[in-house]
C-alpha cells in the first residue's frame, strides 16, 4: 500500500512538473509575441528598421518569401503576433485539449522554417572563417561579420527564437508518452545514418570543383568559379558539413554520452545533453531552411537541368535536417530515460528498451 501511495505521489509530481514546464515555456512565448507585435506596429507607423523589402540586402529579391513586403506589412505582423500570444497563453492551461496544439505547431513551423532563408546557414558556416581570417591575413574580399549578419538576417534569428519558444511550449503541453513512442532509440539510430549520408552528395560536388573536376556543372561554369576562388569557399562549406556529419554519429555512440579519454580534463565525464542537443537542433533548423530555399528556387525555374550539381544536392537538405531533428530528439529522450529509469519502463515498450540497450553498446 505504501509503495502504491508513493507511486501515485510520484505520478502526480511528474504531472505538475510537466504542467509548470509547459506554463513557463508558453509564458515566454507569449512575451516574445507581444514584444514582436509591438515592433511590427512600430514599423507600420514609420519606425526605421523594417527588415524586409528595400532595406533587405537581398541582391535579387529571391531569398526571402517576404522580399516584396513594405513597412505597412507591420500591421499584419502585429496581428500574427497577437494570434501567437493567444495561442501561447492557451498552452498554459492544463485542460489537455488539443486545440491549442492545432494552432501552435503551424505557427512555430512558419517562424522556424518558412520566414528564414538560407542566409542564416551561410552566416553560421562563414562565421568561424571570418573570425580566424584576420589572424592569417586573409582578406576574403573584404567581407566582415557585419556582412554575414546584417539586421535582416539577425531578425530571422529572432523569428526562429519565437518559433522555438512556442514549439517548446507545445512539446511540454503534449503528453510525454506520445513523444517517447515516436522517437525511439532505434528510430534515432536510423535517422543518424540518413543525416550522415545525405550531405555527402553536396560534399562530393564541392570537393570535385575545388580539384578542377566539373561534377554536375559545365567546364565554363567551373572556370568562372576558379577565377574568384568560389570553389575553395565551397570546399570549406563541404568540409564543414562533413565534419558536422561525423559529430552527428555521437548521438548514437558512446562518446556522445561520455567524453572520450583523449580529452584532457573532461575524460570520463558525462556529456551534458544540452551540449549535443542545442547545436544539433539549431543545425537541423538552418539546414532545413536552406534546403527549402533551394526547392523554392527550383520550382521557380531558376536552375538549368544540365547544371544539376549547383542545386540538386541542396534540395535534399530538408531530409538531412529532418533526420537530424529526429536523431536529436531521440537522443534527448534516451538520455532522459537513463536518468529516470523508473519512467523508462512506463514510457516505452520492450522493443524500444532493447533498442536503447543496443544504442548504448
Amino acid at each position: 500500500m505504501r509503495t502504491d501511495s508513493y507511486g501515485r505521489r510520484g505520478h502526480a509530481a511528474a504531472r505538475w512538473s510537466a504542467l509548470w514546464s509547459a506554463r513557463w515555456s508558453a509564458l515566454w512565448s507569449a512575451l516574445w509575441a507581444l514584444a514582436y507585435g509591438v515592433l511590427g506596429a512600430a514599423w507600420a507607423l514609420g519606425m526605421p528598421g523594417f527588415p524586409w523589402g528595400p532595406s533587405d540586402p537581398d541582391p535579387d529579391r529571391a531569398l526571402s518569401i517576404l522580399a516584396g513586403a513594405t513597412p505597412r506589412f507591420g500591421w499584419w505582423i502585429a496581428a500574427f503576433a497577437l494570434l501567437t500570444a493567444v495561442t501561447a497563453l492557451a498552452l498554459t492551461r492544463g485542460s489537455g485539449s488539443r486545440i491549442p496544439l492545432v494552432l501552435a505547431w503551424p505557427i512555430a513551423a512558419l517562424l522556424i522554417l518558412v520566414i528564414p532563408d538560407s542566409r542564416v546557414m551561410m552566416g553560421v558556416a562563414y562565421t568561424p572563417l571570418l573570425l580566424v581570417a584576420p589572424v592569417f591575413g586573409w582578406s576574403l574580399g573584404g567581407a566582415t561579420l557585419a556582412d554575414a549578419w546584417p539586421w535582416p538576417v539577425l531578425n530571422q534569428l529572432v523569428c526562429v527564437l519565437g518559433g522555438l519558444l512556442l514549439a517548446a511550449a507545445a512539446l511540454a503541453y503534449s503528453r510525454r508518452q506520445e513523444r517517447a513512442s515516436r522517437f525511439t532509440p532505434e528510430r534515432g539510430r536510423r535517422a543518424v545514418y540518413v543525416a550522415v549520408a545525405v550531405p555527402l552528395l553536396y560534399c562530393a560536388t564541392r570537393w570535385a570543383w575545388a580539384l578542377g573536376i566539373p561534377l554536375g556543372i559545365s567546364r565554363e561554369f567551373l572556370a568562372e568559379g576558379q577565377d574568384d576562388g568560389m570553389w575553395l569557399a565551397g570546399a570549406y562549406l563541404a568540409t564543414f558539413g562533413a565534419f558536422g556529419g561525423l559529430l552527428t554519429l555521437g548521438l548514437t555512440q558512446r562518446w556522445g554520452e561520455v567524453f572520450p579519454r583523449w580529452l584532457p580534463l573532461l575524460r570520463g565525464r558525462r556529456v551534458p545533453p544540452p551540449l549535443a542537443v542545442v547545436p544539433a537542433g539549431f543545425v537541423s533548423i538552418i539546414i532545413t531552411v536552406a534546403g527549402l530555399t533551394y526547392i523554392r528556387w527550383t520550382i521557380a525555374g531558376r536552375f538549368a537541368l544540365d547544371e544539376w550539381g549547383a542545386w540538386l544536392p541542396e534540395c535534399f537538405w530538408p531530409i538531412w535536417g529532418g533526420a537530424l531533428a529526429v536523431a536529436t530528439v531521440s537522443y534527448r529522450l534516451r538520455r532522459k530515460r537513463e536518468g529516470h529509469p523508473a519512467e523508462a519502463g512506463r514510457d516505452i515498450g520492450p522493443a524500444a528498451q532493447a533498442g536503447g540497450r543496443r544504442a548504448r553498446s
